[in-house]
């Protein structure tokens, strides 16, 4: 495991005290979580990329904009 040092402004590191407290977990695991999500929106991105490249355009947007109208109907 690796231990990392990192530079926050103060209210930064103060709040995010305060919402690790109120989710009742340590800074350390709030991080990680923070982490794991980041990197696992990363990997989405990136497949998403690779497959948009080998396929068709068009039909990428077509499927965006369905997910967009379901979006707009909740």
């Amino acid at each position: 495991m690796t231990t990392l040092t990192l530079r926050l402004p103060d209210e930064t590191a103060q709040r995010l005290k305060v919402l690790a407290k109120q989710q009742g977990k340590s800074l350390n695991k709030l991080f990680k979580q923070l982490s794991v999500q980041t990197l696992a929106n990363w990997d989405v991105e990136n497949r998403f990329k690779v497959r948009a490249a080998r396929g068709d355009t068009q039909q990428a947007l077509a499927i965006l904009d369905k997910l967009d109208e379901l979006d707009a109907k909740r």
